[in-house]
């Protein structure tokens, strides 16, 4: 396997990558809470972890790429510990709870397919693991690193924290907080009174009256703590201990801090050796907020419709425009730097296609060619997998095959013979460029794929066309093919029944 590096969150170093079974990688990603439309926040995330799942899987690892779906209305731990997301919603949008968890999934879905996400191992639910999580509760009970108070479980932080800071386990080793400064800024929240300590957070919530989703437990109807499902379904699917935790860096306190310790208490162990974080999406250098009017749903980023988008922007330009920049910096979108990256990935590309259509042994054989841009050419291609071992440094990647744009479109242009690189260079090029930007990166072209769904929508209005002359209704036929013939599309009947097009 290759020298593959990842900067650990845990040990904030970067750390060769070793993975507890030879050829095997359990991965584990935080996936979205559906009980609203995913943003543009989310992209980040998911495209970027999407890249690691398709890397590992291309340097030969066998991986399990588990990604949950949060479903029980993601308990928040910062005052709202008894709002249920998910009912709320659902009474505003008139929907059954488990209607609206079944339609943002399905939407979110629909994005993950619009950005050419591969679709994870095991995607588990919060509520079809209830019988899990409450099982890992008893247990954290029973060693004495939780108490009940009005039907509701709590995890005693300061208790964790004295017997496992000893272990090399102190709460806090995920974030680097002090526990006694989180003491000293935690401002009054929501139950607060039951709990021992502010730090304290919510393994299991007493339902109050009125609350619909509840499940049985044995401290009374309620519902999990947002923090105890990750740690359950990680440890049925991927074990104790796992390779790699993935997720934005906004997870990394409370959520995966609270992981640690939960799976510390009943496995003995921190769950995943390498914690992988992408930093934050900021909207013309400011953070997405209600408050700004900047939080962009995907809808309305594919279709432009949110006022502070100049112009729809397609799933693969944003996607292309997230891998321009390392997932450990912060990435600022505005329509000046999406514009500038739906330029540069149809110029990527457009060299890409013409390689592609080079014939196979293009290029001089032995010595002949020009011999200083042959090992340029081959300098660029050779470092692709070294930047990409390097913590997945896309944007490096991305960056040499700009540099080789220019010698393919001079290719393409005849200002370069073909005979001027060599052939093993030429063959090495094409697959380099195909390797990265289709089966790592995961771009696709999306011109090619419009005009194959243009072609099934022709087809579709022509044989409606055809139905209606033959049902001698003109009307219906002469109006297809005059508002086609509007907007520069031309039908033309052929002999043999069949119907082409062409654009005027």
């Amino acid at each position: 396997m290759a020298s593959l590096s990842l900067y650990n969150s845990l040990t904030r170093r970067k750390e060769a990558f070793e993975p507890i079974v030879p050829g095997h990688v359990g991965l584990y990603v935080c996936g979205p809470t559906v009980s609203g439309e995913s943003h543009l926040g989310h992209a980040r995330p998911f495209i970027t972890f999407d890249v690691l799942y398709r890397y590992l899987m291309h340097l030969g690892y066998k991986v399990r790429y588990v990604r949950n779906i949060t479903d029980a209305g993601h308990f928040e731990e910062e005052g709202r510990e008894a709002e249920d997301k998910v009912a709320k919603k659902a009474v505003l949008e008139k929907l059954e709870p488990m209607e609206l968890v079944q339609k943002y999934t399905n939407m979110f879905h629909w994005a993950m397919r619009e950005f050419n996400n591969l679709e994870p191992s095991i995607e588990p639910t919060a509520t079809g693991h209830i019988v899990e999580q409450i099982g890992m509760i008893e247990r954290i009970l029973q060693d004495g690193y939780a108490y009940v108070v009005n039907g509701s479980v709590y995890f005693d932080v300061g208790r964790y924290h004295a017997d496992f800071g000893g272990k090399g386990m102190p709460y806090g080793i995920l974030s680097g907080r002090d526990l006694e400064e989180q003491l000293e800024t935690t401002r009054a929240l929501e139950s607060q009174d039951e709990k021992r300590s502010k730090a304290d957070f919510a393994l299991w919530k007493n339902a109050p009256e009125g609350h619909i989703m509840q499940w049985k437990s044995p401290w009374g109807m309620g519902f999990p703590g947002w923090h105890i499902e990750c740690s359950a379904m990680s440890t049925k699917y991927l074990g104790e201990e796992f390779d790699i935790h993935g997720g934005g860096m906004d997870l990394q306190f409370p959520h995966h801090e609270c992981e640690i310790a939960q799976s510390a208490v009943c496995n003995h162990r921190i769950p995943a050796r390498y914690w992988l974080h992408n930093n934050m999406i900021t909207i013309n250098g400011r953070k997405m907020g209600k408050s700004y009017n900047n939080v962009i749903r995907l809808s309305e980023l594919f279709s432009g419709t949110h006022p502070i988008l100049e112009q729809a922007y397609s799933p693969m330009t944003v996607r292309f425009f997230i891998l321009q920049t390392h997932y450990r910096s912060t990435l600022d979108f505005g329509n000046e730097a999406l514009q500038a990256a739906e330029r540069g990935l149809r110029r990527l590309w457009d060299a890409f296609s013409h390689l592609e259509a080079m014939p196979e042994g293009t290029g001089a054989e032995g010595s002949a060619g020009d011999v200083a841009l042959d090992a340029r050419c081959t300098g660029l291609l050779g470092e692709l997998d070294s930047f990409m071992d390097d913590d997945l440094n896309t944007a490096k990647v991305l960056a040499n095959l700009f540099e080789l744009v220019p010698v393919v479109n001079s290719l393409k242009d005849g200002h370069i013979p073909a005979g001027a690189l060599s052939v093993s260079t030429l063959g090495l090029m094409r697959r380099k460029f195909r390797t990265y930007l289709v089966d790592v990166f995961g771009l696709r072209d999306e011109k090619a794929a419009d005009s194959g769904r243009l072609d099934s929508v022709l087809t579709l209005l022509a044989e409606i066309r055809k139905d209606a002359r033959a049902r001698k209704d003109f009307v219906t036929s002469d109006r297809i093919r005059n508002q086609l013939q509007t907007i520069g599309i031309q039908l033309k009947d052929e002999k043999d029944g069949t119907t082409s097009w062409s654009f005027l």
